[in-house]
């Protein structure tokens, strides 16, 4: 894969990925501790709006799922903490109304959207020097507003009752929350596409907690396993020339299997090691 490095798109890509593992290392963590998964996959749909939202003002898709994302997420938790409506059922709804904007608004827009399959599936190999930029500003807002709230975010990752009861404002926390899963969308948005994000935003954190269940040494760890599954991922893909995204999500995800099955085996082996004795 050295030889490829010589081309833009490329580097591009491998810069891409590590920006993407930065920000999934760290939002992915909070996903997986505060079981968020099936929200953070509505907010990552919802964002088709955002991108159907762009191609029919004229502006850059990304640009405006980043926008159409955070007030998909604010609405979401709104409806979540506020109203009587089912968690799950709010969730499926604006899941589906999202999507639905983005086809109305892509079906209004005059012409054809060339490059629609790529957001939906992503295309690491094709994210342009810009949007780069655009991932670093972000990922450089998650670790800040992660860094200064962090004691905060910990309360409401595992204990929103004591939060309460001290003091924390559980529920603004919880929607800046909800808004950083929506910046960190938009940071994978071209790297695996919206139908894979959810995949990536959280197999890493997932792997992590494999290991520790310290929340600081698992976002660090999260972060290394997303970099190293990312880039493995893309050599994968440059080598088989297979799509770059589900690539990496497949790769990541048999990882996650193979430690799982290798855990469940050593358990069964402490246990056999443990009624020995007594057998005996």
């Amino acid at each position: 894969m050295l030889d490829a490095l010589q081309y833009e798109f490329m580097r591009n890509a491998l810069i891409a990925g590590a920006l993407a593992a930065i920000a999934c290392g760290i939002i992915g963590t909070y996903v997986v501790v505060k079981k968020m998964v099936s929200v953070s996959g509505a907010i990552s749909h919802s964002s088709f709006g955002g991108i159907g939202l762009g191609y029919f003002v004229g502006i850059s898709p990304v640009l405006g799922a980043l926008f159409f994302t955070i007030a998909s997420a604010l609405g979401m938790g709104l409806v979540i903490k506020r109203t009587r409506l089912p968690e799950d059922t709010a969730i499926g709804i604006l899941w589906a109304m999202g999507m639905a904007i983005g086809i109305i608004f892509i079906g209004l827009t005059p012409g054809y959207a060339p490059d629609l399959f790529s957001y939906l599936f992503g295309n690491i190999l094709a994210v342009p020097f810009s949007d780069i930029i655009l991932m670093l500003i972000l990922d450089a807002v998650i670790v800040a507003i992660v860094a200064a709230l962090y004691k905060e975010f910990l309360a409401v990752s595992f204990d929103e009752e004591f939060g309460t009861v001290t003091g924390v404002p559980v529920e603004a926390l919880y929607l800046l929350m909800l808004c950083m899963v929506a910046l960190t969308v938009v940071v994978l948005i071209r790297v695996v596409g919206i139908i894979l994000v959810i995949a990536l935003l959280t197999i890493p954190a997932a792997l992590a907690r494999q290991f520790t269940n310290d929340l600081k040494k698992m976002m660090l760890l999260s972060i290394v396993f997303g970099v190293v599954l990312t880039f493995a991922g893309l050599w994968l893909s440059y080598e088989l020339d297979l799509a770059s995204g589900a690539t990496i999500i497949l790769l990541s995800g048999t990882v996650l299997l193979v430690k799982l099955a290798l855990s469940r085996l050593r358990g069964r082996a402490k246990i056999k090691e443990t009624a020995s004795p007594e057998a005996e």
